[in-house]
């Protein structure tokens, strides 16, 4: 049974940072594609960063240049590295093992999720 858990979360002021940790078990190291997804109250769960098998790694615009997704070299713990953190960034995270991510970090494609983390950027 494939088992995610995530850590890492908090409140921050804005141009703060944190990193989310996502402890990955019960799948073998290159089964999935690995993403974080993010949602806030009344809006869609939407993917942030994923990184695929071979390392290829895909961003939502709103992020890029400020969060940096990671693996381990055992690629049993999922990073994301959030700098220059927003209020916009305010949301629970979520960490993801999708069956692949060639269309895109798509909520439809993912298998396994885990419990969420909280993220809250003040101004």
């Amino acid at each position: 049974q494939v088992q995610l858990v995530e850590s890492g979360g908090g409140s921050v002021q804005s141009g703060g940072s944190l990193r989310l940790s996502c402890a990955a078990s019960g799948y073998t190291d290159n089964a999935f594609c690995m993403a974080w997804f993010r949602q806030t109250p009344g809006k869609e769960r939407e993917g942030v960063a994923a990184v695929e098998n071979d390392g290829t790694t895909q961003y939502v615009e709103s992020v890029k240049g400020r969060f940096t997704i990671s693996q381990d070299n055992t690629k049993a713990t999922l990073y994301l590295q959030m700098n220059d953190l927003k209020p916009e960034d305010t949301a629970m995270y979520y960490c993801a093992a999708l069956a692949d991510c060639w269309t895109g970090m798509v909520t439809a494609a993912v298998a396994y999720w885990g419990q969420g983390t909280q993220v809250t950027v003040s101004s």
